[in-house]
């Protein structure tokens, strides 16, 4: 029983990683998603709207990192970073939202907690966009 235990608390912080890896993300992935479906929109295969949406969005990310390392005004790159981290905080609010509908608190507790993981998502998209250099 304690390893069923240990096993479901390690596949909850495992899944608390990779919500917070793909919510700061979440600029690249949007542009990735929106290609792909213009290419299947067009008419073309499943995987080739696949490969198209992955290309793009690591374009994207890329040139995201390239304008911040290039940029020598600090409003430059304050822009850059709030334009990829605004999403990020975004995807993190409705994230928490989703995982504590279903608590039985109060709403400002509740919306608390969402602000909280919305400014922390936030800032760990912006750092890791300063750390892609």
């Amino acid at each position: 029983m304690t390893s069923v235990i240990l096993l479901a608390a390690a596949l909850f912080v495992a899944l608390c990683v990779l919500a917070v890896t793909l919510a700061s993300y979440a600029l690249p992935f949007m542009i990735g998603l929106a290609a792909s479906r213009l290419v299947l929109g067009c008419g073309a295969h499943l995987v080739f709207a696949a490969i198209v949406g992955l290309a793009i969005a690591a374009s994207a990310f890329a040139s995201l990192v390239y304008l911040q390392a290039v940029s020598r005004s600090p409003t430059a790159k304050f822009a850059v970073a709030v334009i990829y981290a605004a999403p990020a905080a975004v995807a993190g609010h409705a994230l928490m939202q989703g995982v504590v509908s279903a608590l039985q608190t109060g709403e400002f507790f509740r919306q608390c907690l969402c602000l909280a993981s919305g400014g922390v998502i936030g800032i760990a998209a912006v750092l890791r966009l300063m750390a892609s250099r």
